[in-house]
């Protein structure tokens, strides 16, 4: 395992946790997971510059906008993992919705109160 990948698979094991980061990728997919840790996760996630609850804030904003409901739904547990408070996460959506539409508020908030629900038990 070369240097990106084995850094890109702690810091994805830190950031989701190993019951997420562990899953083993499908063969079709385990091109793809590779690329995801190598880049997102073995260079981006690694550098310096932003702390990991800015990096989550920011990921929350952006998967909001995008509509994408799984990954938001990781990575809000994300968030609390890396030390986002729940009425911060709530304050990111809020502000992501300003700027991403009403709908993709809607749903955020939709996702996160399952998901927040969820961590609380």
């Amino acid at each position: 395992m070369d240097e990106l990948t084995e850094t890109g698979t702690r810091v994805r094991r830190e950031v989701l946790g190993a019951d997420r980061a562990d899953k083993p990728p499908t063969a079709f997919g385990k091109r793809f997971r590779d690329y995801v840790v190598r880049t997102a996760w073995g260079q981006v996630w690694s550098r310096g510059g932003l702390d990991r609850r800015t990096r989550s804030a920011v990921t929350l904003a952006v998967l909001t906008t995008l509509r994408c409901e799984d990954e938001l739904e990781m990575h809000l547990v994300a968030a609390l993992r890396n030390g986002l408070t729940k009425d911060e996460i709530g304050e990111v959506l809020l502000h992501a919705a300003v700027y991403a539409g009403a709908p993709a508020g809607n749903t955020a908030f939709a996702i996160a109160e399952r998901v927040l629900a969820e961590a609380s038990e």
